[in-house]
This record gives C-alpha cells, sequence and structure tokens, in this order.
C-alpha cells in the first residue's frame, strides 16, 4: 500500500489548512489512519489519527483545534487544521496501520512528508 500526502504550506499564524493523505495499492486490513509530525532532531508524534470504525485521538496540543476525519469510499484521510500557530510548524507524515491474515500484529505504512509553516 502507498501513502500519497498532500496540502502543506506556508500559513500565517491564526490561518488554516488541509492536509489529505490518499490510500492505492494492495488492499490491506486497515487498522488506522493518521498524521504525525517531527522536527528536525526530534522523535515523530502522533497529531491525530482515526481507526477503522471511527474512533479519533489527538495529541492535547491540537484538541479543539485539528479534526481527522476519513473517507473510507476514497480511503483518503484530511487533517482540517484550523488556528494554526507558530509551534505546529513541521514536517506531517501520513501514518496507515494494518494488520495481515489472522495476526493481530499492526504494520506502519508511512508517506512522504509535507512541510506546515505557521509564520508569526
Amino acid at each position: 500500500v502507498q501513502l500519497q500526502a498532500s496540502g502543506g504550506g506556508l500559513v500565517q499564524a491564526g490561518g488554516f489548512l488541509r492536509l489529505s493523505c490518499a490510500a492505492s495499492g494492495r488492499p490491506v486490513r486497515v487498522a488506522s489512519m493518521g498524521w504525525y509530525r517531527q522536527a528536525p532532531g526530534n522523535k515523530r508524534d502522533l497529531v491525530a489519527d482515526i481507526s477503522s470504525d471511527g474512533r479519533t485521538r489527538y495529541a492535547d496540543s491540537v484538541m479543539g483545534r485539528f479534526t481527522i476525519s476519513r473517507d473510507y469510499a476514497k480511503n483518503t484521510v484530511y487533517l482540517q487544521m484550523n488556528g494554526l500557530e507558530p509551534e505546529d510548524t513541521d514536517v506531517y507524515f501520513c501514518n496507515l496501520k494494518y494488520t495481515r491474515g489472522f495476526s493481530t500484529t499492526l504494520y506502519d505504512t508511512w508517506g512522504q512528508g509535507t512541510l506546515v509553516t505557521v509564520s508569526s
């Protein structure tokens, strides 16, 4: 499975952006899709994800500002980012977790990063 992310860019503080990530390729049993972000030298942190049954999780820092949603028919996940702050500046990575066969082991697939820059 491959992930194609889009939607990053430069925005002023208080502005908004919408990230999209489309999955394609071999069908897999998707457990969740989501977004992580990573600054140079730092680890990749969860921003938000949505499970196959629609449950969502958010990082505390984005709660109430970001909204994750998923179009199951299009195999696409979206991250609506409102009220952006300079601290949100990072490279954002789309993630898909899936299982194989009867195993419960989770496998990760990552999209290419998309840069979000928020100016003050």
